[in-house]
């Protein structure tokens, strides 16, 4: 697996949300999707819900319709955030990838699955971006 890292330091508004972790995760989502536009990715859908789950930014990277898992934490002591998704979590994103998929008539697409762990440490956040981190088995 081929990662890049990014340092940003860019903060997200973010209103009418009373939960501390729903305010982070929606932070650690803005910072991703900004990072993703600067690499050249065109973010086409962001918090994609079904009654299968939730994918939380869908993108074009070249011939690639990505679906990407984002996840946060404060620090890695508990190890990377990405290692959160767990094959129940990657079988929901892929449940749910498979109706974007029928909805919009991507049948075509080649499907990617990517995870991107954001750490909100004290030097700001870091992103650490994983294309292709897991398979659909299809």
């Amino acid at each position: 697996m081929k990662s890049h890292s990014s340092k940003i330091e860019k903060r997200s508004t973010v209103r009418n949300i009373k939960d501390p972790r729903q305010i982070k995760g929606h932070i650690a989502e803005q910072a991703v999707a900004e990072w993703m536009e600067v690499n050249g990715y065109e973010i086409i859908e962001r918090n994609y819900r079904r009654r299968t789950g939730e994918v939380d930014i869908i993108s074009r990277n070249g011939e690639c319709l990505c679906f990407t898992e984002v996840r946060s934490r404060s620090n890695t002591l508990m190890g990377s955030p990405a290692l959160t998704v767990d094959s129940r979590k990657q079988r929901q994103i892929i449940r749910t990838s498979m109706f974007y998929i029928a909805e919009h008539q991507s049948i075509d697409a080649i499907a990617r699955f990517d995870v991107a762990a954001v750490i909100f440490g004290p030097d700001g956040t870091e992103i650490d971006y994983i294309p292709s981190a897991f398979e659909s088995g299809i």
